[in-house]
């Protein structure tokens, strides 16, 4: 399962692992300097906006994702291409990306939801090229480097805004960001290596068909032992990971009573948790198995969780940087052993079409995520702190779920 036996021997060349490495680099410049840092406190902080507007501009941007997702997958699966796939929806995030914050708050929420959907897009795409670069033995490795070094981007976004927020405001960011994530880019369009795939026979699905197509995608899910049931618990994870991820910049300033200079370490102190969460990770999973190192993951994030309610709660500020050290190194971990998971449960002719339904949940559950947030914090008046204990429910219940998952033992080499 997950592998091509007419393709079993492929060795990756080492510039296409660099230039995947760089791409999660790359992609990640956006997912914390606009997704999570800066362009929710300019809307909330600068321009007067709420969390209800910045939920309201991410859940139609993930109903594009969850109709566009599973069509872009089984478009590639049918020309045997992915890279061409990635250069465009890459080049969709960058121009929004550049554009944000020139024109106003709507314009700007209609950008930042389109700069999301590209950036969903692509790194469905890109997921689906881990078996391209990497090896049955160092598909955890390369998975952990990648999250690793992607990390890498969420320091340099954070010097970005640092040098050039109170110099030049929240746009000139939003601009150097654009451009980071388009150099870091540029050798994954250059440099991957596709192994070698066969275009099918026949015309390409059509966007109309989507429907159809999903519906098939799941019922070829779950004839596949174990996927549907990880993918359950990909959404009831994801569902907190990525509300957290949104809102953590928010919630750090307005409840906790950090500093911009505070708030910024405080992510700086998760960066480097995270890259070695994913390190750690994805070298263990090749060892010990990607199901247990996602289940340790997701413990981790349950103890930040913890702390932030706790800090929040109690008024102790000196709890929250333990958010960072719990949470940073169980999203690290989280992202580099979910995804050699879901390769070892997929086949290997329909890898793009089920990264399309990993893409799926994942999308759902950031439509789900920020509504639930938004209703506990600002339309039942309850705050943000109910709001960040009600994303560990989630949490909780993905353990549950992932801990009936079985995936195939030859893909790992199990101890203990």
């Amino acid at each position: 399962m997950g592998e091509d036996t007419s393709t079993a021997a492929w060795t990756p060349p080492r510039k296409s692992v660099i230039a995947w490495v760089l791409y999660d680099l790359a992609n990640t410049t956006f997912a914390l300097g606009v997704g999570s840092r800066y362009f929710g406190l300019w809307l909330i902080e600068e321009r007067g906006g709420s969390d209800w507007m910045l939920s309201a501009a991410i859940i139609p941007a993930m109903v594009a994702v969850i109709i566009l997702g599973p069509w872009i997958g089984a478009l590639t699966d049918h020309v045997g291409r992915r890279v061409p796939y990635l250069i465009g929806s890459t080049a969709v995030c960058v121009a929004a990306t550049a554009l944000l914050a020139t024109w106003g708050v709507v314009p700007s929420l209609v950008l930042y939801a389109i700069g999301t959907v590209g950036f969903h897009l692509g790194a469905l795409v890109y997921d689906a090229l881990l078996p391209d670069v990497s090896t049955e033995r160092t598909r955890g490795l390369i998975s952990g480097l990648g999250v690793a070094i992607g990390y890498a981007g969420s320091a340099l976004a954070l010097g970005i805004g640092i040098y050039l927020l109170p110099r030049a405001g929240y746009a000139a960011v939003f601009r150097a960001l654009a451009v980071a994530f388009l150099l870091f880019a540029l050798p994954a369009f250059v440099w991957i290596k596709e192994r070698p795939r066969t275009r099918r026979d026949g015309a390409p699905p059509a966007l109309m068909s989507v429907f159809t197509a999903m519906v098939d995608a799941w019922k070829s899910a779950a004839g596949h032992r174990g996927v549907v049931r990880f993918l359950i618990g990909r959404f009831l994870y994801t569902d907190a990971i990525n509300t957290v991820f949104l809102f953590n910049a928010v919630f750090a300033k307005m409840e906790l009573g950090f500093t911009d200079a505070q708030t910024d370490r405080l992510a700086l102190l998760g960066i480097v948790c995270a890259g070695l969460g994913a390190v750690i990770a994805g070298r263990l999973a090749d060892r010990f198995g990607s199901k247990r190192m996602l289940l340790a993951a997701l413990g981790s994030q349950i103890i930040g969780l913890a702390a932030a309610v706790i800090a929040a709660v109690s008024g102790v500020q000196a709890i929250g940087w333990l958010v960072a050290v719990g949470g940073g190194a169980g999203i690290g971990g989280a992202w580099a052993s979910d995804r050699v998971l879901m390769t070892q449960l997929s086949p290997a002719d329909k890898l793009g079409e089920f990264f399309g339904l990993y893409a799926i949940v994942g999308r759902f559950a950031t439509v789900l995520g920020p509504f639930v947030w938004a209703l506990i914090a600002d339309v039942m008046g309850l705050g943000r702190t109910w709001a960040l204990a009600s994303l560990g429910l989630f949490i909780v219940a993905s353990v549950l779920v992932i801990r009936g998952v079985n995936p195939p033992i030859h893909q790992a080499t199990v101890k203990g």
